[in-house]
């Protein structure tokens, strides 16, 4: 008769059955992972656990849209101002240019006009005529300039002739050939003149 061996069953490991109906469910040849509990401060989703995430405050979001928006006005504005005032600008000189491309013309026969009055032969009809003429070319804004007296200015005389005297204390002009005209800033044409300019001391004798 055959010897039965018979374990002690007392010594055979037992598994506790939460961990042998997770090795029933995985797969054979594989340990089902264990999961963590979660800790707290974890980040979980992008966001701490724990810190909720700010909110905005509505009032605050609509005055930054609302600053933004009028800043926004403004420079448009200033833009379109500064656009008007170029325009403008544009505008009067190209008027400008054209007065001066007419008037330029006639300013030969001022300068007769100017001729026979100096010389008393501006007389009737003919005086008429050139009051008119005269008139007519001071409203498009055409002014003389050029005159005894006044200080000599390059920018709108031309000196042909030059002088020395002791009743100047500066470049004066002293005589006019042909008179000068303006539109506005715009010099037509600069005025021919005689300068006569201060005399030197004379030296002290030792």
């Amino acid at each position: 008769m055959s010897e039965q061996h018979t374990g002690d069953l007392s010594e055979e490991p037992q598994v506790p059955a939460q961990d042998a109906r997770q090795g029933a469910d995985a797969p054979a040849g594989t340990h089902a992972p264990s999961t963590p509990e979660a800790e707290p401060g974890l980040v979980v989703d992008g966001s701490v656990d724990g810190d909720p995430e700010p909110e905005l405050d509505p009032a605050a979001a609509l005055k930054v849209q609302l600053d933004e928006r009028t800043a926004d006005l403004q420079r448009l504005q200033a833009e379109y101002a500064n656009y008007r005032k170029r325009v403008e600008r544009d505008r009067e000189q190209v008027v400008t240019s054209a007065k001066a491309a007419v008037v330029t013309d006639l300013l030969s026969v001022l300068d007769d006009v100017e001729r026979a009055a100096a010389h008393g032969d501006l007389t009737g009809a003919f005086k008429a005529v050139a009051e008119k003429l005269t008139s007519s070319l001071q409203k498009t804004g055409l002014e003389p300039f050029g005159h005894e007296g006044e200080p000599f200015d390059p920018s709108v005389h031309e000196a042909v002739q030059h002088n020395t005297s002791a009743e100047v204390s500066g470049p004066t002009v002293t005589g006019v050939l042909r008179r000068g005209y303006r539109i506005g800033d715009r010099v037509v044409r600069a005025a021919l003149v005689a300068v006569t300019d201060a005399e030197a001391a004379p030296a002290a004798q030792g």
